[in-house]
């Protein structure tokens, strides 16, 4: 199709000023007039064959002015062209949808497949995805990388005046579809991005070193041996420094301050941190094992905040039990170890002190709200009885902040509607929030998140807060609380608040619902008594039992109905085996009032099957897919929920899935599954 060409702007001035200028030449005809006739005429004769030559040249070269504009506009746009496939900064243009529909010579040097850049450059950039190109004038940066180099990939948003432009590539004309086109320029970031990766590996990483059980392995052992034991470990630990180009010092018997180069940080991950298992694996004839932990912190932070870092870090090793190692940055934590089961403490000091230090800050206050996780559960439930009973023991106005709760806690629950217990003793959450005064003091079971917890805005509200939990602490814990007492060895929370109970003093005497409370968690955490359970287990156990316990009472109460029989029967039939070792099953609980507890129950029973490692069992409540894991001995279901975003136990945890089918989670733990066997971590 033919167009006509029509010259614009200042070019078409420049063309037209021989005619404008005839027009002012006959207004100065005009005027000539009134001065003389004569005069007038000449000149109209000579404006006259002024205009007809103006108009003959127009008319003659008109055409071939236009050819000569063409050819030098084609001349020019060729250079251009010539200058951009030279340039030596990679350059190409892309479509709206990502695909690449020019580039210049060293655009095409660094994607190498051009093929695969014209299906979409995300083929030859990972990093640039359809979300990343930009949809208006505004420049997007990506930083993208190809085998060996960096580049950070400048792209332009460009609309055309007219559909339909050329683009000449090889003097090929190329029609472009749409009203606009990506510009992409490649700036090579290669030196920079290495320089920035030596600097980083030459940052300081400050490190933490602490042994575990240091009291109790020197007085496990002779006098003789224990100099031995220790030079044992000194030696270990200074070898390992010694790997990495450490700088350590014991700044006390039983701990080491070190700092080395960020560059050796990967090899300990990749190994894991071996000295953990190299310490446990000291042996000089006794049955204690030494064990340690190791807190990092890294980061681009001060060497100061590096310092802060490592102690929380340190802190949060100790508090999942210890035998592990905690990288901690500015934004998130890593975890390595902690794949043993913790060893029980025979003392009972820290129970003693942590029970008085509770005591001091409730008799501070006026009102104690005590608040366990989100659905509770017996064990939560029975823990937040027991410090009911504390705080009314002392005369303190007490309230358990209830919600949603799991099924098997209404026959505990529904003991304490009567008329020995107030009205407002189990209270909702909003109730709560109206209490909260400068003389409230919230105490927390069972749970060390926050965002766990039944109210998590109850503790913004609260300025003392008290957390008392069982599970290893989580990254995101609880950092507001002022008492902090975690022990993962415990086998619940109800366990821990049986022995508060003992050394708290003022003649605190349970009721025999409250005493038949914490029983039940004692023993559903336990899997009656069956996992997790030490001397202090029993010993707790035994001081409720003196209390009123009926053991026979609350056995009665957890005891299934013929409908969730036949449920657990069909989930256990169709119980894939996977691996030969680990149970993967469904819990179809339609019906159910709740199906999480239910789906523990199945998990459990599908340990007494022979051959069986681990079970996971899994239930689809609420749009989400609840996870629950158990094990008996020689799997840590632990690592393997917290790497799917859950926790818990080594032999007992589980997971909350959001947005994934069921399918899709069992192909989650399965992956799981063969990571950690592939790791040799289970």
């Amino acid at each position: 199709m033919k167009r006509r060409v029509k010259l614009r702007g200042t070019m078409k001035l420049y063309v037209l000023w021989p005619i404008i200028l005839s027009i002012l030449l006959i207004a100065m005809n005009i005027r000539l007039y009134f001065y003389n006739n004569k005069a007038g005429i000449i000149a109209t004769c000579y404006i006259g064959i002024y205009v007809v030559i103006c108009l003959i040249i127009f008319g003659i070269y008109r055409q071939k002015l236009q050819r000569d504009m063409i050819e030098f506009a084609v001349n020019y746009g060729q250079i251009q062209l010539e200058i951009m496939e030279d340039l030596t900064v990679p350059f190409g243009v892309l479509s709206q949808d990502g695909r690449l529909l020019w580039g210049n010579d060293e655009f095409i040097k660094v994607i190498v497949n051009k093929k695969a850049a014209k299906r979409s450059i995300s083929n030859i950039f990972g990093e640039i995805t359809t979300d990343k190109i930009p949809k208006d004038e505004n420049t997007s940066i990506v930083h993208v990388k190809t085998e060996d180099r960096y580049y950070c990939a400048v792209m332009k948003h460009i609309v055309s005046e007219k559909k339909g432009e050329l683009l000449h590539e090889n003097n090929i004309s190329k029609l472009i579809d749409n009203d606009s086109v990506i510009s992409v320029f490649l700036h090579d970031e290669t030196d920079m991005m290495e320089l920035e990766q030596k600097r980083e590996e030459e940052n300081l990483v400050v490190g933490l070193l602490y042994i575990d059980n240091y009291d109790e392995l020197i007085d496990s052992i002779d006098e003789i041996r224990q100099s031995l034991m220790m030079a044992l470990i000194d030696r270990k630990i200074n070898i390992y420094m010694q790997g990495i180009d450490a700088i350590s010092k014991k700044i006390e018997k039983d701990k080491f301050f070190f700092v080395f180069k960020q560059r050796y940080l990967s090899g300990l991950e990749s190994n894991r941190f071996s000295i953990l298992e190299e310490i446990r694996n000291i042996s000089i004839g006794n049955d204690n094992v030494a064990t340690i932990s190791v807190g990092l912190g890294v980061g681009k932070e001060s060497f100061a905040q590096r310092y802060d870092s490592a102690r929380a870090a340190i802190d949060l090793a100790l508090g999942r039990g210890g035998d592990q190692a905690v990288v901690k940055s500015a934004d998130k934590e890593q975890f390595f170890g902690g794949k043993n089961v913790q060893v029980e403490k025979n003392t009972r000091v820290k129970a003693r002190v942590k029970a008085h230090a509770l005591k001091e800050l409730i008799e501070g206050k006026e009102r104690v709200l005590v608040m366990g996780h989100s659905i509770g559960d017996v064990d939560s439930f029975g823990a937040a009885v027991g410090i009911y009973r504390i705080a009314k023991t002392l005369n303190r106005k007490a309230h358990i902040v209830v919600g949603e709760l799991n099924s098997s806690v209404y026959p505990i629950r529904d003991r304490f509607y009567s008329k020995d217990y107030e009205d407002d003793m189990m209270i909702d959450s909003e109730r709560a929030k109206e209490m909260v005064d400068e003389n409230t003091v919230l105490v927390i079971v069972d749970v060390n998140r926050g965002s766990y917890t039944e109210c998590p805005e109850l503790i913004d509200m609260v300025q003392t807060v008290v957390v008392i939990d069982h599970h290893r602490q989580a990254g995101d814990a609880i950092s507001k609380a002022v008492l902090f007492y975690i022990e993962p060895y415990a086998s619940s929370a109800c366990e821990m608040v049986s022995e508060i109970l003992q050394y708290v003093g003022n003649g605190v005497k349970l009721k025999a619902a409250e005493s038949e409370a914490m029983y039940a968690g004692i023993m559903i955490d336990t899997n009656f008594f069956s996992i997790r359970t030490g001397v202090r287990t029993f010993e707790a156990m035994a001081y409720l039992r003196r209390n009123g316990a009926d053991a026979v009472r609350i056995r009665k109460a957890f005891r299934e109905n013929l409908d969730e029989y036949k449920i657990k029967a069909a989930a256990i039939q169709d119980t894939e085996l996977y691996r030969d070792q680990y149970a993967i099953a469904e819990s179809k609980a339609d019906g159910i009032e709740s199906p999480t507890v239910f789906a523990s129950k199945i998990a459990n029973s599908l340990l007494d099957i022979n051959g069986v490692k681990a079970s996971f069992v899994l239930t689809q409540y609420k749009g989400k897919i609840f996870i629950s894991a158990r094990s008996i001995d020689e799997v840590n279901v632990q690592v393997i929920m917290e790497n799917m975003g859950g926790g818990g136990h080594i032999n007992m945890a589980g997971a909350q899935i959001s947005d994934k089918t069921i399918e899709e989670v069992k192909d989650m733990v399965r992956k799981q599954i063969d990571d950690m066997m592939q790791e040799g971590e289970k």
